[in-house]
């Protein structure tokens, strides 16, 4: 398959700025290891919502919701649209809460398919307005793509405003869940609230700690993962960079957590998933070179694992 570039320099749904900078991290990344990839492959941009940021915020539980709704409804019809032309979409985005729309895109172009998601992240971006402690949209893509209130949970008293606009952002691409509950799968996962928690416990979610996985052993955990989506005819992978180690790579990310991945295995996970020949789309999200404290390792880090899986993609 042809590779296609989406790049989707939006960072509205994250709590701090600087990851709207992130692609332009990894072209640079890339520059300085003297690859030409941003040149062998073509590109698309996606127009962004960047400037919301200065104004005033009437959705505290929901923060720029009614412009990230705008956000991952673009998102949504550029990763539909390269899908019918037959490419695979690389989507490089700046904050997570755009994985909704790759996500909805997906679906839009395959209706009729299961999809299986493979998610790596410290974080189970599992929240709704009703339950996020922060308000970032970045902590809840795969709610709205699962359609999950979480309302057993709830803790903010949600305005009507902002249940109208949770409502549209649900409802991207088509108007229902995009998967099964059992056809999600994280890896990296060690950050989360109850409220996240009793969805995974629910809905017996699949999911591997690093110290589980190094435990078990890297390919015994993917491989029953895979197993896990034997009936999805379907995958998208999602990377947030902050499933990796803070304090082996760097802190370029807006919330870092500790205790995370090395290059090697997130590059090994995704090998090992591309092999399936199901995957149709892979993101990575939330390089913040505003934050890093050793240069521009983290868009290294990033593109040196691109690069590595480049080949099982082509």
């Amino acid at each position: 398959m042809e590779i296609k570039l989406i790049k989707n320099r939006s960072d509205i749904g994250a709590g701090t700025r600087g990851s709207d900078m992130g692609i332009d991290a990894l072209e640079i990344a890339a520059i300085n290891a003297d690859d030409d990839f941003f040149h062998r492959h073509v590109h698309e941009d996606v127009q962004t919502h960047n400037e919301t940021i200065y104004q005033k915020n009437t959705n505290s539980f929901a923060k720029r919701i009614e412009h990230v709704v705008q956000q991952c409804e673009r998102v949504c019809s550029v990763v539909s649209e390269n899908l019918q032309q037959a490419y695979f979409p690389i989507v490089l985005s700046g904050d997570h809460s755009s994985a909704l729309g790759v996500i909805s895109g997906i679906k839009k172009a395959y209706p009729d398919k299961k999809l299986g998601v493979v998610w790596i992240d410290a974080h189970a971006d599992l929240h709704s307005p009703y339950t996020s402690p922060s308000g970032n949209i970045h902590g809840m893509p795969l709610a709205a793509a699962m359609q999950l209130d979480n309302l057993p949970c709830a803790v903010n008293d949600v305005s009507l405003e902002t249940v109208d606009s949770w409502n549209a952002l649900k409802n991207i691409g088509i108007p229902q869940s995009k998967f099964a509950s059992e056809h999600l799968v994280f890896f990296g996962l060690r950050d989360f609230e109850a409220a996240e928690e009793h969805l995974i416990n629910q809905f017996g979610i699949l999911h591997y700690k690093v110290e589980q996985i190094r435990a078990a052993g890297l390919t015994h955990c993917v491989q029953e993962a895979i197993d896990r989506l034997q009936d999805t005819d379907i995958i998208f992978v999602s990377f947030d960079v902050d499933s990796l180690d803070c304090d082996q790579i760097s802190y370029g990310t807006g919330t870092p957590v500790k205790s995370g991945f090395q290059p090697e295995e997130v590059s090994a996970i995704l090998e090992l998933v591309l092999a399936t020949r199901k995957v149709v789309c892979l993101e990575v999200a939330e390089i913040n070179p505003l934050l890093d404290n050793k240069g521009n390792k983290m868009a290294e880090t990033a593109f040196g694992i691109l690069s590595q899986i480049e080949k099982r993609i082509i």
